[in-house]
């Protein structure tokens, strides 16, 4: 401490010494502690307190079994356990209680009346009042001088029949049904539109309300509302400004090119219908991780704010070393940039996976030796979607031995695919399929480790590598269409990636 610019120090030795010249003595120190002795009687008993206090009776049953804590915990159970059996009354013995009296009368009444109940139950609050002198019952409810309400039009449905079911009157219902037609098919509604509808007043409850007013979306770029201007309905057309620039996606393929497109945005029938475009140029087995994909799709945004994705018109994919750009043209072919479309009898794959077995002598997974594998594995996710490869005839759709769910497929040229291990079969005998067309899903039926599709191919009858095989015809675009198709992949190449 300081004083006066003076500093004094006080140690722990100086508290209780003489202070001022032999003043008054203050002393600082603590008042000694002096133990209590304990009798022997009450140091067993703190023992006591303190071994129970400290030991944990209650131990988790279900580990550290047969150790010396357990049978602890376990003779704590049975104890609590005789316990409560010792001191139950008995499980034929009912335990005597007061009930109160039930309520009757004016007594039940005025408890009801307090209470909070469902009106249906009869509650109320306060009191309850009989009705006077000036009270008049009613003949009828009032209605409500106008309805509004939203009416969605249905798959196979009539317009004019929709308004009747929701109360309009039939002869409203028949003229705005052909006001609405004079602007938009009836027919080209689509199932699930909503309609906004507002009935009017009626002059008593034997007649249909008459139709007010009605808006809905029917067209993408089209806002139809009627109204009713006297005894007659106006329709008014409000046109919405669609943006069609097209909606560019590029991205890394990933360990799964599928699952990296979804997750850049592509909608899953776009995707599908790339992976089956660049099939036919590229083995999808071979795409790496480092290889780029490019989407190119048609978009609708309307000023409103929706957006429609449409049909996939460019599928693109860079390996580095090689770059495949396909254009779907007017007539539904992909054609490469160049403007020749060569269509393959086989896809790369028949499924969007990774090949996990070749073509060849192995040793059998399951058997144990070695064997000839006449076909290749696919390792694919379980229900991913398997397509034929070209054309053909189903001959066999069923179950087979260690194939499991087998669908066989003759093809032109003595020309035979199969297809095993499925989790499904969509296709029966006999029926014509279409090259790319989904004939089943990818399981693990059979002799199988595993979820893929076991895919073999014969020409005529002997098993041959299906990576090794293809057939293939080239057609080539020229003169005009060949100088629009040239136009039309510059347009689209200058898309910019996520524009929107």
């Amino acid at each position: 401490m300081t004083f006066g610019g003076t500093s004094a120090l006080f140690l722990r030795s100086d508290h209780g010494h003489d202070q001022a010249g032999g003043t008054a003595t203050l002393s600082f120190g603590r008042a000694p502690f002096v133990p209590v002795q304990l009798s022997p009687l009450d140091r067993i008993r703190a023992q006591i307190r303190e071994g129970v206090a400290s030991t944990d009776w209650a131990p988790d049953l279900g580990s550290r079994i047969g150790s010396r804590e357990w049978w602890r915990g376990a003779a704590t159970c049975t104890a609590l356990i005789t316990a409560t059996c010792a001191l139950s009354p008995g499980l034929n013995r009912t335990i005597p209680g007061n009930v109160a009296p039930a309520l009757t009368g004016s007594e039940w009444d005025e408890a009801r009346t307090q209470s909070i109940a469902p009106l249906a139950w009869g509650g109320s609050t306060g009191r309850r009042m009989a009705a006077n002198d000036l009270v008049a019952p009613l003949a009828e409810t009032p209605e409500r001088p106008t309805l509004e309400m939203t009416a969605t039009f249905g798959s196979g449905d009539s317009f004019s029949r929709l308004l009747q079911r929701a109360g309009v009157s039939a002869s409203d219902a028949a003229r705005a049904a052909d006001l609405v037609e004079g602007a938009v098919p009836l027919d080209g509604i689509k199932p699930g539109t909503r309609i906004d509808l507002t009935l009017g007043r009626r002059p008593n409850r034997n007649v249909a309300r008459p139709l007010d007013h009605l808006a809905f979306r029917a067209r993408f770029d089209l806002n139809l509302s009627l109204a009713r201007a006297g005894d007659t309905l106006a329709m008014t057309q409000q046109r919405i400004a669609i943006d069609n620039t097209p909606l560019r996606i590029q991205g890394l393929a990933g360990s799964s090119l599928y699952r990296s497109a979804r997750a850049a945005g592509a909608p899953a029938k776009a995707v599908e219908a790339y992976i089956k475009a660049i099939a036919s140029r590229v083995s999808i087995g071979a795409v790496s991780p480092s290889d780029t994909f490019d989407f190119v799709l048609r978009q609708a945004r309307a000023a409103t704010g929706e957006v429609q994705l449409g049909d996939l018109m460019f599928a693109g994919l860079d390996q580095h070393a090689k770059k495949t750009q396909l254009v779907k043209w007017d007539d539904g072919q992909w054609y490469e940039a160049n403007g020749q479309s060569q269509r393959q009898g086989f896809m790369g794959m028949p499924v969007s996976g990774r090949i996990t077995s070749n073509f060849g002598m192995r040793m059998h997974p399951l058997l144990g030796f070695m064997r000839m594998h006449k076909g290749i594995d696919i390792g694919a996710a379980w229900g991913s979607p398997i397509y034929a490869a070209i054309d053909g005839v189903v001959q066999f759709a069923g179950r087979s031995a260690g194939y499991g769910n087998f669908v066989k497929l003759s093809h032109s040229g003595g020309i035979v695919s199969g297809y095993g291990h499925m989790s499904r079969i969509l296709v029966r005998p006999g029926q014509h399929v279409a090259r790319g067309q989904q004939i089943g899903a990818v399981g693990s039926t059979g002799m199988s480790t595993g979820p893929h599709l076991h895919w073999e191919v014969w020409r005529n009858g002997v098993s041959v590598n299906p990576r090794g095989f293809s057939f293939s015809s080239v057609a080539t675009l020229s003169g005009e269409k060949l100088r629009a198709f040239k136009a039309r992949v510059a347009a689209l190449l200058s898309v910019k990636p996520g524009q929107r």
